[in-house]
């Protein structure tokens, strides 16, 4: 049509089934040969022919000089009146290297390099989060074979991933796991590390940092870089007109961005031929001009870990900078069951814990749990048991060492004969209204010991993991929390202190109980405890999960 410009038709995108050279980016393993060992077998190809000519060079020369006479050096010959001045210019040297070397290391990139084979932590590591793992070889298949997905299906691969969730989840693990499975550099880095006394260091750090990734992604085919805790560098910059503390947040904020979108920067050899070619260009026509070498992106892939996302800038999450976001929630009980079972596999145990069941019970009592929180609670069972003269845990070891955690050592305090008998009275008042009212939770400790605060303490949970809670159910752990006062009420014909975490809880719980089931819970809890022959002033509830009733 007049008027408008025709364009060249796009080639076609093929529309076929997957061919072979994509099948595996997909798949549930790694992929072996792709275009990263391609890309780095060029470039030991390159250096091999580079190291044969420089070798080729040193020996020209050693023959020449041997076939005319002389040594393999040259001999210099030092001036008779620098002598006396030599000491004195090694120290002025040596005084300069004391003050420029520490300002020149200052600008170094603080990462830590991890070679492949380096680390023994893998994805046949990574349990429980088969989601995630999935999620995590499908970028790094992506990351090897991106040439071959922009050559066969136009797509670009992933530069940037974000790792976000609570902290022990295993974002660190699981990118120990990514540097061992990928065979390429994997850099990695604490955002804190970038941070410096010297202004503008940090910018410097940051910028040192991206060009060693880039420097390795062209020798070595592709490179991996780390970011922990992200958000120490990467925090929102809070509106356009904010001045303060520049340096600290908006300037590296800044270069952050600048830096994530920098992998198609030439290399100091690339800017060379470049200036030679535009040198050349001058000099001749139009149709005679030189092109200039075209600038291959280095494949670079950016993982950041952090636990507060929301802190982070809008401009660093943006799809082009982390292009995929991967959630590491807190495992539920089938992934909590397989960590528990990784983690025996790896540590001493008595036969009750490999009995039927003793994995899913631990896996039930251990709700809420991370899967560094589950490590920690078997180690601290070894030391129980090494404690009681054992080599191998037990499955009591764990339950006390669950106590441990959760609640802290036991006091060895002594009760008064009144004061023992009024606080087993309210822990049995506990213990006896979950009989009767608490179908849906198993009982599991009972105790008078005092830990911490409390003098005494029932742990209930749900038998079955639920993450939702009808209005009965709720009443059911009212009821439960205030037992113990009314158990005291009964046989004391008084209520001492020692409900006041009891009506803590039916506090703190009641009131979202109440606006949850969209009425009030008192009467009917009031009503439902009667039926076991007493009477309540409160309610409580929890979280899905293990339940602890202080006292």
């Amino acid at each position: 049509m007049p008027g408008i410009e025709e364009r060249a038709p796009r080639a076609p995108v093929s529309t076929a089934p997957l061919g072979h050279a994509m099948t595996g980016v997909v798949g549930d393993t790694i992929l072996g040969s792709a275009d990263v060992s391609r890309t780095r077998e060029r470039r030991r190809h390159t250096r091999l022919r580079r190291a044969v000519a420089l070798g080729a060079l040193a020996l020209g020369w050693i023959v020449i000089r041997a076939a005319g006479g002389h040594g393999i050096f040259p001999s210099v010959a030092m001036p008779h009146w620098l002598v006396p001045l030599l000491p004195m210019t090694v120290l002025v040297l040596l005084l300069g290297a004391v003050m420029v070397i520490p300002l020149l290391g200052a600008g170094r990139s603080p990462h830590t390099l991890v070679r492949p084979g380096e680390t023994s932590v893998g994805l046949d590591d990574v349990v429980g989060i088969d989601s995630i793992k999935a999620e995590v070889v499908r970028s790094i298949n992506l990351f090897l074979a991106h040439q071959t997905f922009l050559d066969t299906m136009g797509g670009s691969a992933r530069r940037g991933v974000l790792f976000e969730g609570p902290p022990g989840t295993g974002k660190t693990f699981v990118a120990k796991a990514m540097a061992k499975e990928a065979q390429v550099p994997f850099l990695f880095v604490s955002a804190s590390a970038f941070q410096s006394m010297y202004y503008g260091q940090t910018n410097r750090k940051i910028r040192t940092y991206f060009k060693q990734l880039r420097k390795y992604a062209r020798t070595e085919g592709g490179a991996i870089g780390f970011i922990e805790e992200i958000d120490a560098i990467g925090a929102s910059r809070r509106g356009l007109g904010n001045n303060s503390g520049s340096e600290g947040v908006s300037g590296v904020v800044n270069e952050l961005l600048v830096q994530l979108q920098s992998f198609d920067t030439p290399t100091r050899g690339q800017r060379m031929r470049g200036a030679w070619v535009d040198a050349v260009n001058r000099y001749l026509p139009d149709g005679r001009k030189l092109r200039k070498p075209t600038i291959v992106p280095a494949n670079v892939l950016i993982v950041g870990a952090t636990n507060r996302k929301d802190d982070l800038d809008p401009a660093l999450i943006r799809p082009g900078r982390f292009d995929r976001s991967i959630y590491f929630g807190l495992p539920g009980r089938r992934a909590r069951a397989d960590i528990v079972a990784y983690y025996l596999g790896k540590k001493a145990h008595a036969e009750d814990l490999d009995a039927h069941g003793a994995v899913d019970l631990v896996a039930g009592m251990t709700f809420g749990y991370s899967p560094a929180a589950l490590e920690r609670l078997m180690d601290e069972a070894l030391v129980i048991a090494l404690t009681h003269g054992r080599s191998a845990m037990t499955m009591s070891d764990v339950s006390e060492a669950k106590m441990l955690v959760e609640l802290g050592v036991t006091d060895a305090t002594i009760y008064t004969p009144n004061e023992r008998d009024r606080v087993a009275t309210h822990e049995a008042g506990h213990a006896t209204v979950a009989y009767f009212v608490g179908q849906t939770r198993q009982l599991e400790v009972l105790s008078i010991v005092k830990r911490r605060d409390s003098l005494g303490l029932l742990q209930h949970s749900e038998t079955e993991e639920r993450f939702t809670q009808s209005r009965e159910e709720l009443h059911a752990l009212l009821q439960i929390a205030m037992g113990g006062m009314v158990a005291e009420e009964h046989w004391f014909d008084e209520v001492s202190t020692g409900p006041a975490s009891d009506l803590a809880a039916a506090t703190s719980i009641g009131a979202p109980a109440a606006w949850a089931t969209r009425s009030s819970p008192w009467r009917p809890a009031a009503r439902a405890t009667a039926a076991v022959g007493w009477s309540t002033r409160s309610w409580a509830t929890r979280r899905p999960g293990p339940s602890s009733t202080p006292s």
